[in-house]
């Protein structure tokens, strides 16, 4: 009898030990703090499980797959630089998000600015407006395709309004423009894709 109870204990303990061992949050901490540490392959870990959410988030944001690309390799070498700051009282995903958010935008108004002298310098008359994406009718059902057909402000503030769950407020501060143009690119992004879906 003693000997089935002590396996009973046994067992417990490394059930215990094996849900502690599948507890997300444990691993993920685990991971953290061995990347903060300086092991490249914990923090591979961590980028192979948060790949996919950062590059879905950078693509809704550029609305180029290469462009996306970039953006989340940038993303990933900043949030190694930055691996210390991360104090864990959230998930890693969630710390790194604003990351996320913070360099789709930093690349958006570097691109602006470069649009803006390249345009300059420019004669008027010869610039001819990019022409938008014509899509089919699979877009109908494609959010992805109708976001490529939106300006770039539009949908900066349509992903981080109606994707991301971003109040008018603090898209305005990460973007640097007034609240209500945020609420304005809001309501043209949203016309603009059902324009899009409806075709």
């Amino acid at each position: 009898m003693e000997l089935t109870a002590a396996y009973r204990v046994a067992g417990h303990e490394a059930k215990a030990i094996a849900e502690v061992g599948t507890d997300p949050r444990a691993e993920e901490r685990a991971l953290v703090a061995r990347a903060q540490a300086g092991d490249l392959q914990a923090f591979e870990a961590l980028y192979r499980a948060n790949l996919g959410r950062v590059y879905a988030l950078c693509y809704r944001m550029a609305g180029e797959a290469n462009l996306a690309e970039e953006l989340t390799q940038d993303v990933f070498v900043r949030a190694w630089q930055r691996l210390g700051s991360f104090r864990g009282e959230s998930a890693f995903s969630s710390w790194l998000h604003p990351l996320t958010v913070n360099v789709a935008l930093s690349e958006r108004r570097s691109r602006r600015r470069r649009t803006s002298r390249v345009m300059s310098t420019e004669d008027p008359a010869t610039y001819e407006k990019p022409e938008v994406r014509k899509t089919g009718p699979e877009a109908a059902v494609d959010l992805d395709r109708a976001l490529d057909t939106l300006p770039a402000g539009a949908r900066a503030v349509f992903v981080l309004h109606d994707v991301e769950g971003y109040k008018h407020e603090e898209i305005a501060k990460m973007t640097g423009v007034a609240t209500g143009t945020s609420k304005a690119q809001l309501h043209r992004a949203r016309r603009l894709l059902r324009e899009a879906l409806d075709r």
